[in-house]
């Protein structure tokens, strides 16, 4: 590849949007899931209360 093939790959901006639409969403997810952390246990206890409900009434 010659330099001015260099320079024309690096120039080139097609893709651009993709990608930082990509990064985006890696952020939105890792802040979700980091977000959710803590609230575990609660939904935890949670659930585990509606399963004892509902055994209770069968």
């Amino acid at each position: 590849m010659s330099a001015s093939g260099i320079r024309e790959f690096w120039r080139d901006q097609r893709g651009q949007d993709l990608i930082e639409y990509a990064l985006l969403v890696a952020v939105v997810a890792i802040t979700c899931g980091a977000a959710l952390v803590p609230v575990t246990p609660t939904i935890s206890v949670i659930f585990s209360k509606i399963v004892s409900v509902v055994e209770k009434n069968q």
